[in-house]
């Protein structure tokens, strides 16, 4: 794009980059406090909430923000802007390792209590922000219920879906191009029909978890990165393809959530080296059929 092309650290390297950033320069006129940002692939959100921050900082011509070349958007794109918070896992890692994440949030609070540093707005990006858990979210609704003069929050997440719906309510919803889904390895997809399987009849699950070695930790990993692409579908209403999006579309928007919370908590487990696999499996059956 002419005027707005980037080193190595793009603000618009994602697919649909002009209709993005045509779309945020838009928004730039009146900025919502709250931006979702939904679709793409993790980089691209990422990538696309930075240009949102540097739209929103960029001292350059209106028609060409972010120009890429002006002081404040060279700092956005390396992240070294004053005006820049981005709440990821990096950020509670380099924190106080004795502090909890909820201390570390409250430690914004009166950072967002202040004016930003430049004549633009103050940007606190929370990276995939549908792995927060419920205290920060909390916190987070009554930051968005208070407002804050020059201060703008986005959220990242695959889907609006899985953010805690008081949140999307009070934001902008901005939709990235969804990316094509890589469809299962033949022995995931066989356990996943299993999975779905079960939830309707009730029956075959345990003989298949029970057998010693079949669900090993890494099988059990890219049976959870099916799931997920299953439901990333369901959510999108692309399910003219895949049997398993549509059998998951059955759940509803309550049960959509439910299963991406029961897919966290199963990722979380996993990374526990003592938790055996056949176990998380099962409580994930379980905890669906259980409500379903």
């Amino acid at each position: 794009m002419t005027g707005t092309a980037c080193s190595s650290t793009s603000l618009c390297a994602f697919a649909g980059a002009a209709q993005v950033l045509a779309r945020l320069r838009t928004l730039s006129t009146h900025a919502p406090q709250s931006l979702v940002i939904e679709g793409g692939t993790e980089a691209d959100r990422k990538t696309a909430a930075l240009a949102w921050a540097a739209t929103l900082n960029c001292t350059g011509e209106p028609a060409t923000r972010p120009c890429c070349q002006c002081p404040a958007c060279m700092q956005i794109a390396r992240r070294v802007s004053r005006d820049l918070i981005v709440v990821d896992k990096q950020f509670f890692e380099e924190s106080d390792s004795k502090k909890s994440g909820m201390d570390k949030i409250r430690e914004l609070l009166p950072i967002w209590g202040q004016p930003p540093c430049g004549a633009g707005s103050r940007v606190t990006i929370f990276s995939e922000a549908q792995d927060l858990n419920h205290y920060i979210t909390n916190l987070l609704l009554k930051t968005l219920e208070e407002p804050r003069p020059g201060n703008v929050f986005v959220l990242l997440a695959p889907q609006r879906e899985r953010l805690l719906q008081t949140l999307v309510s009070r934001s902008f919803v901005l939709t990235l191009p969804w990316p094509e889904p890589q469809a299962p390895e033949p022995d995931v997809a066989e356990w996943l029909a299993a999975l779905l399987s079960f939830w309707d009849t009730g029956q075959g699950w345990f003989e298949r978890t029970g057998t010693k070695g079949a669900a090993d930790r890494a099988l059990a990993l890219r049976l959870l990165s099916a799931c997920q692409r299953e439901l990333t579908l369901a959510v999108a209403g692309n399910t003219q393809h895949s049997a398993a999006a549509r059998r998951l579309a059955r759940l509803g928007p309550l049960g959509l959530r439910r299963f991406d919370l029961v897919l966290a908590s199963a990722q979380e487990a996993l990374n526990q080296p003592t938790v055996m696999p056949a176990l998380v499996l099962d409580w994930i059956a379980t905890a669906m059929i259980a409500k379903g």
